[in-house]
């Protein structure tokens, strides 16, 4: 008999929101990228779409802006209707999806910025 592995789903990620939804902010999401729940991402300046967090950016994404409440596959065109989670929540960090490569004081930094928008990550929820 075949096992059945189930992804991660949204209680996995999120322990917490304020009411009437207010955590959450819909979004348009950059063509060119195929993004899963959990990923934490930054706001492009230049076109105030969201993006995969970058570290190495310059143009806004180096900073963390929320994270994804959504998978959204923006492979081939922008989507408008991806969901972030923007202020005032608390996270659980195994449901978080990072840049592959970033260092422990990148990720620290991102971190930081969450939490300056209210979005606390918690190990072991």
């Amino acid at each position: 008999m075949s096992a059945i592995t189930e992804g991660l789903n949204l209680g996995d990620l999120l322990k917490y929101e304020a009411p009437n939804l207010y955590s959450r902010d819909q979004i348009t999401v950059a063509a060119g990228q195929n993004l899963v729940l959990g990923t934490v991402v930054g706001i492009d300046a230049a076109t105030d779409k969201i993006k995969a967090l970058d570290p190495a950016a310059t143009d806004g994404t180096e900073l963390a802006a929320g994270v994804l409440a959504i998978s959204i596959d923006a492979s081939l065109i922008d989507r408008p209707d991806g969901i972030l989670i923007a202020r005032h929540a608390m996270l659980a960090d195994h449901a978080l999806t990072w840049p592959a490569g970033i260092t422990a004081p990148q990720k620290a930094v991102a971190l930081t910025k969450l939490k300056s928008l209210g979005i606390i990550v918690r190990q072991g929820v």
